[in-house]
């Protein structure tokens, strides 16, 4: 990724595509105050400089049967980097993971899991966390209530 200095409208672009990523380059030009070119332009720009990843569509948790969160504190046996990379590699291949964090601190690894319910969470802990490779502890909080829930970054 290149160095770009960004501008008022580079950010107020950014701001507005964080809100909504489906938003047509027309709209997106009438909120900053550009010509649809002018706007387009600077989005394959930002788009080019790496500042924008992809584009994506969030689904509401308990519309799909996916209401709970946990946050799982994962300590490993060993912190070699190949026990790094395997259990890393095999966490990649669980679509209930939907984060993982290495960490600096008492545990190794933060990973941010979603379930149905109790007995869900029960057999993610079984068979699928406890069950990667090198884990020789593990930790779970459950969350009651999402108070603040976003993926826009503060730019």
């Amino acid at each position: 990724m290149r160095k770009l200095d960004l501008d008022a409208r580079d950010r107020a672009i950014l701001r507005h595509l964080q809100e909504d990523g489906g938003i047509t380059n027309a709209d997106l030009a009438d909120k900053v105050n550009l010509s649809p070119s002018a706007c387009l332009r600077r989005v394959k720009m930002l788009e080019e400089a790496g500042l924008i990843k992809g584009t994506v569509l969030l689904l509401e948790e308990e519309a799909v049967g996916l209401p709970g969160a946990a946050f799982v504190f994962v300590t490993l046996d060993q912190q070699g980097r190949q026990s790094l990379d395997t259990f890393e590699q095999e966490v990649a291949k669980h679509p209930e993971i939907l984060e993982c964090y290495l960490l600096a601190g008492t545990a190794d690894y933060l990973l941010r899991i979603a379930f149905a319910d109790t007995g869900d969470f029960e057999r993610i802990h079984r068979n699928v966390v406890t069950a990667l490779p090198g884990v020789s502890r593990v930790q779970s909080t459950l969350a009651l209530r999402t108070v603040k829930k976003t993926t826009a970054l503060p730019i």
